[in-house]
Parts: C-alpha cells; structure tokens; sequence
C-alpha cells in the first residue's frame, strides 16, 4: 500500500499553506499595478460593478505569470528559513537526512505545478487574454459619464463644447449656459446661450435631451447662401422654452472577441506553430518576388518588359536581350545628343531610380511588419515553456537560500525575494525588448533571465547541501577586514556555569611562558630587508606555534566565571600566519621575483607592513599576559580569604 513518509508530509504541510498565502499576496500586489495603470480609462464611465469585476477577475488570471514565480520563491525561503530558525532542520540533518532528501517532496510538489503552469499558458491564458483586453479596449470605447462641472468648458460631448456659471445639485438645473455647436461642422456653428438648462439621457441612453429657458441662439448658414468670406449670413432666434436632442451613446458596448483572439494573445501552442509557419512562407514569398523583381529590372528597359510566362522561353528571351544591351556603348550614344535629349534621359532615369526606391522600400516595410508579427508569436510561444521553468529555478534559489539565511517570517524572506525578483523582471523585461525590436534572437531574448538564474540555482543548492557559510556576514566582514588590514576581534563568552573551573596558579604559568616565547621570537626575528625577504623570508611555523600558544591560553582560562577576567580575554589578538610572510619557497620564482623589482618591491612592503602588525600583536599580547597575570593574583588573593572567612 503506498504511504507517504511521515518527513515528506510534515514538508508538504509546512510548504502548501505558506504558499497559498504568498500566492494570493502576490497576486493581489501585481493586480494593483494592473489597477494602477489602467485606472484613467474606467473611472468616470459609470461602468456597472458587474463589469470592474469581471475585468479584475480576467486581469487576475492573466497575472498568474508573473506572480506564481515570486511566490514560490517567498514560499520555499520562508518553508525553510522557519525550519532552519526553529532548528528543525539541524535536528532532520542530525538524524542523517541530507538537504536534497528534505527537499525531494517539495521538488515533486513545484515539478507538479510547473507542468501545470505550462497547461494553463497554453489553454487557459490565451482566453482570459482575449476577455480582459475585449473587455479593456471597449471600456476605452465607451463615452465619459456626463458631469459638467461649473466653470469650465466642457467638451466631452463629441462636437459640443458647454459652459455652466452655476448648478443646483439639488434639482440638476444649470444657470448661465452657454453652448456650441460644431456637430455640422465649423462653416456652420451654432451659439446658444440660456439664462438656465436641464439635461437627462433617453432611456435608450444614445441621445441627450438638453431643455433651455429664457435665452437666443446665433447660427452660421454660410454653405445655404453664399461661399463668400466678407458677407457671412446668420440666424438669430430668441426664445423663452428650446429642447437640444445631443447624439451621445451611453451603453457599454462590448467589442467582437474574435477580433482579438486572432492575435497572438489569443492562440494556444499549436495555432501559434501554424501561425509562425503560415507567415514564415509569406514572408519567404516576398523575398523570392523581390529577388525577381531585382534581377528582371533595369533602367534601360531593354530585357524587363513583355516577358514570356513559360521559364525556358523567359529564361532565352533575357539571354538574348542582355547580349544586345551588352553591344550598346552608352559613352557614343550620350555623345551623339544634344543637351536637350540629355536632359531628358537624366530626368527619366532619376524617375525610374525614385521610383524602384520607393517600390523597394514598401517591400521591405512590408516585409519587416511580417518578421515583427512572427517574432510576436515567437515570444508568445516560448513564454508557455518560460513559466514552468522559472517556478523550478526560484525554487532552487528560494530553498536553499533559506535553509543557509535561516531566518523565516515576514521579513527577511521578502526583503531578499523582492530583490531577486526585481533582478528576474528586469532581466526578463531586457530580453523581451530585445527580442521583440529583432536585435536579438527571440530564443535568447527570452531565455535569458533563465539562463542567468539558473546557475545561481545551482550554486546555492550545492552550497546549501555542503552547509557552507556562502551567507555568513562574519565571514565576509572578516574577509574585508583584512583586505583593509584591520584584525580579527576574539569573543570570549562569560559563562555562568563552569564544568572543570581552570586554576589561576596554571593559567599564570602559561601566560608567563608565553610572554616569553613571545620575547624570544622578537628578539631572533628582526624586520628584514628585501633581499633577505625573498631569500629567507619570516618563518611561518614560528608564527604558527605562537598562534596556538595564545588560542591555548584563551581557551583554558575562558574556563572561568569571573567577568574581569573573560573581558580581559577579548583584549588578546588573533595571530594569523599569513602567506604573504614567507616567498614561494621555489627558489627560482624567489630569485625571479627579486629580480623583477616593479613586482617584487610591492610585494615586499606589503609583507613589512603586515608583519609590523603581527609584532604590534605579539606586543599586545604580552601587555595582556602582564594583565591577566594581575587579575588571576587578585583571584588567588580572593579565594585565599574566603577559605580563612
């Protein structure tokens, strides 16, 4: 009977609902952005909430892509941060479980959702696309919600433009109207001023009613009479009660979805090949008809016209009448006219050369309309593959990132996922521009945020399983702290309970023997000079034996409860044997090195420098010796008097 393992299913119950959370965070965070752009083109409109939410509902689906990356790289960080930060998975890897074996459900669970990621790119995304920007052009479409404020002109009204003093919001009159009318163009303009007005909508909603009182039109009726511009006739009227019917629809009409979805927004996997391939051969077409049309050209016209339709006959017709333009000196025949003639012959070929110019041109704007149009579909079709691979990807960036961060919650994790998603779009946005101008390959453009991530994938997971300190900020900030020629700081812990307490008697013993060994290696290993530096160089054992020396020290009087004494400890220095001490120990490169002075100078006062340090420590330490000493007598002293109380 299959059963899972209980280690497999504590991981999916810790990853599922982390992931659902994310998930929906996600994508309710790029659904504002989609709300944010496009908010000019549906407030105003008095669309019905049916609507908004039907639009939100296809822009939510359509942003699938773009959140299901992200959160899965939040959830895996977070999944493993919480168990790495609750120290479950040190005690999973005690019990000799490896990180990959920890991580194998998870794998399954993500490889499942990819492959379903994949089927919902090819059948699902194309019709949600085609509905949302159905739904989105016809909103653009759509008339303004009429709202004529006070004033200003209004001219949201399609060839009206109308001016309101005043309004009573409470009964919808408009006081001091003024109104023009260009609907029947400028020739015939209208002006109509009214002391107040009333407008409402038919039920239909394609007309407006606009009632007026109290006031006189002037209307221009130039084209009934006269077409000149000195005596322009006019009618004036005055009149106590007018009505204005104003064309203006205001339904939502919702466009044809067959005209979108024969985009390539709107095509699945299989009707994008055909595409691709229908307009490959159109465009293979129009390069082989351009060809022809280069080859059978010419500015003479003596073999380009009237051709035969059968090939062989066409083929001996050229032949013929390309030998006889051969035989042609153009030299004695433009010497044999007068300028008159030669004028003409300029004149006509700079036509025929304008006009070849311009016929190939269109061609070739042709011709780059189609490849844009391909690479469309191209891009489109490789972005269904992308999506399941970029779910693997921040999977193994986000699970082994968290099991080194071993941080969880909220905040880590989203400050390091947001930067790497950041990274992700702005590469992925890079490639698709380059792609779709055509200045890259579409195939390169759109692989290329995957092909950067991908190894980053593959460094963490390796480093992850290794545990390797790849994330540790004392190891980075120990690193640049030598490169800046700062030393390592010691951490002595005081610790409230001691197993095996050290005796203040041994500890003075070895921190005078110390202080010794310490004098013996100053006094025998003076500064040296450049070449006994690459001859000789300073002796690293030595070095070494002190470096041991002192960490023994530390460690066996840390075994203590006095305060005094652990920060005392924290004053003796790290003594690092470091390479650049001591040459190649290859006699040859030594000697070459010496030679070679615009590289052995450098690296000899770099060495003189790091070794007046390590003195400077050696001192340090001995001034620590004396220290302790001090200190670990006044403990004896005060032992001493507790045994005699």
């Amino acid at each position: 009977m299959f059963r899972i393992k209980r280690l497999y299913g504590f991981m999916i119950q810790s990853f599922l609902p982390v992931f659902l959370m994310t998930f929906f965070i996600c994508l309710f965070i790029v659904l504002m952005q989609f709300l944010w752009k496009y908010v000019d083109e549906m407030v105003g409109k008095g669309l019905e909430m049916s609507v908004l939410f039907e639009l939100f509902f296809y822009a939510a689906v359509t942003m699938i892509p773009l959140a299901l990356p992200l959160s899965i790289l939040l959830a895996s960080l977070m999944t493993f941060g919480n168990l790495g930060e609750r120290l479950e998975l040190l005690a999973i890897k005690a019990a000799g479980v490896s990180l990959l074996h920890v991580m194998r459900p998870l794998i399954v669970v993500v490889g499942i959702i990819s492959v379903l990621a994949f089927f919902f790119q090819n059948d699902v995304l194309p019709q949600a696309q085609v509905k949302m920007w159905t739904l989105l052009y016809s909103m653009r479409q759509k008339s303004p919600e009429l709202d004529i404020p006070e004033g200003v002109f209004y001219d949201e009204i399609n060839g009206y433009n109308i001016y309101v003093r005043e309004k009573d919001h409470s009964s919808g009159m408009m006081h001091d109207m003024m109104i023009y009318d260009f609907s029947g163009g400028f020739d015939n303009a209208m002006i109509v001023m009214a002391d107040s007005g009333k407008l409402k909508t038919t039920a239909d909603k394609k007309f407006l009613i606009l009632t007026l009182h109290n006031g006189e039109s002037f209307e221009n009726i130039k084209s009934e009479r006269s077409n000149s511009y000195t005596n322009i006739p006019y009618r004036r009227e005055t009149f106590s009660l007018k009505e204005l019917l104003i064309p203006f629809d205001a339904n939502f009409n919702r466009m044809d979805e067959g005209v979108m979805s024969n985009q390539y927004v709107g095509k699945n996997y299989s009707e994008l090949r055909v595409t691709i391939d229908s307009l490959n051969i159109v465009v293979d077409s129009i390069s082989h008809e351009n060809t022809e049309k280069l080859q059978k050209s010419g500015y003479f016209v003596l073999y380009s016209e009237n051709l035969p339709s059968d090939s062989a006959a066409r083929a001996q017709r050229l032949e013929k009448e390309s030998i006889a333009a051969a035989k042609i000196n153009l030299d004695s025949l433009w010497r044999g006219e007068n300028n008159q003639r030669r004028q003409l012959y300029v004149s006509r070929a700079l036509e025929r050369a304008n006009s070849y110019r311009v016929d190939y041109m269109f061609n070739s704007i042709t011709q780059d309309d189609k490849k844009n149009v391909i690479r469309r579909h191209e891009i489109e079709l490789m972005k269904k593959f992308t999506l399941s691979l970029a779910c693997l990807i921040f999977f193994f960036i986000g699970a082994p990132l968290g099991a080194i961060i071993r941080k969880g919650g909220l905040g880590v994790p989203i400050v390091v996922s947001v930067i790497l998603f950041i990274i992700y779009y702005i590469i992925d946005n890079t490639g698709y521009k380059l792609a779709r101008d055509g200045v890259w390959e579409v195939w390169q453009g759109i692989w290329l945020s995957s092909a950067v991530l991908m190894p980053l994938g593959i460094f963490l997971t390796t480093r992850a399983t290794k545990d390797s300190a790849v994330l540790n900020l004392d190891v980075y900030a120990d690193f640049f702290r030598h490169i800046f020629g700062k030393d390592k700081v010691r951490k002595v812990a005081l610790k409230e309970i001691v197993m095996v307490s050290m005796e203040p008697q041994v500890a003075e013993q070895r921190a005078a023997a110390l202080t010794q060994m310490c004098r013996n290696f100053m006094a025998s290993n003076p500064l040296l000079k450049y070449n006994e530096y690459w001859l000789k160089g300073y002796d690293l054992n030595k070095i070494q034996d002190l470096s041991t020396t002192v960490n023994s020290l530390v460690e066996y009087t840390a075994e203590t409860t006095d305060r005094m004494v652990a920060t005392k400890l924290m004053d003796y220095p790290i003594l690092v044997p470091e390479r650049v001490l001591a040459p190649t120990r290859i006699k040859v490169l030594d000697i070459m090195a010496m030679v070679f002075v615009p590289l052995g100078v450098p690296v000899y006062l770099i060495a003189n420098k790091r070794y007046k340090n390590l003195i400077s420590n050696i001192k340090s330490v001995c001034q620590s010796n004396d220290d302790l000493i001090v200190l670990l007598q006044r403990m004896e002293a005060k032992e001493e008097t507790n045994k005699i109380l």
